[in-house]
C-alpha cells in the first residue's frame, strides 16, 4: 500500500475536527480508536520517556496500518514524509546499486523504527522498505511532526534523541556489512 503525500495544513488547535452529521457512537467509537492508538504508542520502547503531552501529539498524527508480504512500503528518492514504527513482522531496507542490482542493508522488526529521513533536509528517503511478511506497523506523519517540533523544541529534541540513537545503530549495521562483502569478495584482503 503505497501512501501518498498529503498536503499538511497548520491545526488551529489541538482537537480534531468533527463533522456535525456523527452522531454519538460514531464520536464514541473514533475516541475509543484514538485511546487505543495512544496506549499502544505508550507501550512502545521507542517512545518511553515522553510526557502525556508529547505522546498525545504522537498520537495525532497516527494510524495504524498494515503491510502484505512483498508489499513496498516506501521507495528510495521519494519524499520522507512519514515514518513507521513496526508491531509485527519483517521489513527489509534495500538499495538500487548500479548495475549490481538491489542490496539489501538490513532487516527490521517489531520494535524498529523505519524511515528517519523525514526530520532531516533534503527529506528524501535513501532506502527503500519492503514487507518480507505480513507486517503491522504504526505510521506517523512526519511532516506534521516536524512542524511540531519546530513550535516544540522538547519534543523535537526528545525525538532527534531516539532518532539519532536509530541511525547511529543503522551506520554501525551498515558498516559491518561493508566489512562482510569486502571480506567475502576479496578474501586475501581479511
Amino acid at each position: 500500500m503505497k501512501i501518498p503525500a498529503l498536503p499538511i495544513l497548520p491545526r488551529r488547535d489541538s482537537s480534531p475536527a468533527i463533522p456535525d452529521n456523527l452522531g454519538a457512537s460514531a464520536i464514541e467509537g473514533g475516541v475509543a480508536r484514538s485511546e487505543a492508538l495512544k496506549t499502544l504508542i505508550e507501550q512502545q520502547s521507542f517512545f518511553k520517556g515522553l510526557s502525556a503531552h508529547h505522546l498525545q501529539r504522537l498520537t495525532e498524527s497516527a494510524m495504524e496500518i498494515q503491510y502484505e508480504s512483498g508489499q513496498s512500503i516506501f521507495q528510495e528518492g521519494s519524499p520522507a514524509n512519514r515514518f513507521y514504527l513496526i508491531l509485527e513482522g519483517r521489513v527489509v531496507l534495500e538499495s538500487a546499486v548500479d548495475e549490481r542490482g538491489i542490496f539489501q542493508m538490513a532487516t527490521l522488526g517489531p520494535g524498529d523504527y523505519l524511515g528517519w529521513s523525514w526530520l532531516f533536509p533534503p527529506y528524501l528517503l535513501n532506502l527503500s522498505a519492503r514487507a518480507l511478511e505480513p507486517t503491522r506497523t504504526i505510521f506517523f506523519y512526519g511532516t506534521r511532526l516536524r512542524e511540531q517540533c519546530e513550535r516544540d523544541h522538547d519534543l523535537g529534541y526528545q525525538l532527534m534523541l531516539r532518532i539519532a540513537e536509530v541511525v547511529i545503530h543503522q551506520l554501525q549495521v551498515t558498516q559491518q556489512r561493508l566489512k562482510e562483502t569486502i571480506v567475502t569478495n576479496n578474501p586475501s584482503n581479511g
